[in-house]
């Protein structure tokens, strides 16, 4: 146990060493401040005493405890910031771990040591994390000081932002040690590692965009359902209307030659629609199967959301943006179906919260187990 803690703090040490991981934490603090410094008030941001109008953002479109929670610290405090600047930095600082670890000389004299590879292994890739845990752990907790004196609000929840955002670097840290393993290289890993995670990030936000076009296509054959039934009454009762021959019953049957004409119209429509939303739901299927066996990223970071918005403030959110699309027209002459991308955007956004938990964390673990045991396989057995 001793020999495990010693490498543990030697471990820690190396990283401590590092400028990078001073610098890192010294942003983290003036982002931090950064939001100290703003605010919001009736007519837009505040910055110190200096207010700022704006159009978009102010009390009437979000509280003051929204501000600061969902907007300026979940999306760029964690997302930004801690999900993708601080992410890529600590990549770089943590890259060369096992690289330097493998190369000739350093790990003979580990290695003499009474300790197991497995162990020696784990306790290196656990050094990586504590990097990312006291990064994320000061952010969280100047956050969570700034939430409860600037916006009035002490919510402990953001404390989560900790783990959420370790795990989520755990992900991509895996394959970093993998592929430092594999090509010795710190380079070599962390531009690989930086691909991986800008592939798996194209996907999910492609899949994403699926999610739009099947709620889409869901409502366009809903309405055409709905037009069409409408339609059918309609020609019912004009059809039974009984007229002698005059002016008015010819009038009345050209109005129904017209409505039948209509009619067909929306019926040939209605395979095709179905059809396009056949293919439609292949593709979303395919995409979350291709995702399922990948890391989470953006699912992850998402979960903070989740965790710090009350059910009442995610409400306002989504009516915001459902609002805000249903202003754009997606049809063409009066005789288009129209659909209301306002109840588009309400469904993506709905389907996106409706990812379960297990589902999210369970598969991107397992994604991480598979590749640590082959880092764990490829640090045993290969001859340094």
């Amino acid at each position: 146990m001793r020999a495990t803690i010693a490498i543990f703090i030697d471990a820690y040490r190396e990283l401590n060493s590092r400028k990078l991981f001073w610098v890192v934490l010294l942003i983290s603090l003036m982002v931090v401040g950064m939001f100290a410094c703003l605010g919001i008030d009736s007519r837009g941001f505040t910055f110190l005493h200096w207010s700022i109008g704006v159009g978009f953002i102010n009390t009437a479109v979000m509280s003051e405890a929204v501000f600061y929670k969902q907007f300026l610290f979940t999306e760029l405090g964690v997302k930004f910031w801690l999900g993708i600047i601080a992410t890529i930095l600590a990549l770089v600082s943590t890259a060369s771990i096992f690289p330097d670890l493998v190369s000739g000389g350093s790990i003979e004299l580990v290695l003499s040591k009474p300790i197991s590879r497995l162990r020696l292994f784990f306790t290196k890739y656990a050094a990586g994390l504590l990097f990312v845990t006291l990064q994320v752990g000061v952010f969280s907790v100047g956050s969570f000081l700034v939430i409860g004196f600037r916006g009035g609000v002490w919510e402990p929840r953001v404390l989560l932002a900790i783990p959420i955002v370790v795990l989520f670097f755990s992900y991509l840290f895996c394959v970093c040690a993998l592929l430092g393993l594999l090509t010795r290289s710190s380079i070599a890993s962390l531009l690989l590692t930086i691909l991986i995670w800008f592939v798996v990030f194209i996907l999910s936000a492609s899949q994403t965009g699926v999610t739009v076009m099947r709620s889409m296509a869901e409502e366009r054959v809903r309405l055409l359902e709905e037009d069409i039934a409408r339609r059918e009454r309609e020609l019912e009762r004009l059809q039974g209307v009984e007229q002698a021959p005059s002016l008015a019953a010819v009038g009345n049957s050209i109005l129904v030659a017209s409505k039948v004409s209509r009619l067909e119209d929306r019926r040939k429509r209605l395979p095709g629609a179905k059809s396009a939303l056949r293919n439609v739901i292949w593709i979303d299927r395919g995409m979350r199967g291709v995702k399922a066996v990948l890391p989470k990223v953006s699912d992850t970071k998402d979960l903070l959301e989740r965790a710090i918005l009350t059910t009442e403030e995610r409400e306002r959110l989504i009516r915001d943006a459902e609002r805000e699309m249903s202003s754009i027209d997606m049809g063409g002459d009066d005789e288009e179906i129209r659909v209301d991308m306002g109840k588009v955007q309400r469904q993506a956004i709905e389907r996106k919260y409706a990812n379960p938990v297990w589902w999210i964390v369970g598969t991107s673990l397992a994604f991480e187990a598979v590749v640590l045991g082959l880092c764990a396989w490829v640090f045993c057995r290969r001859d340094f």
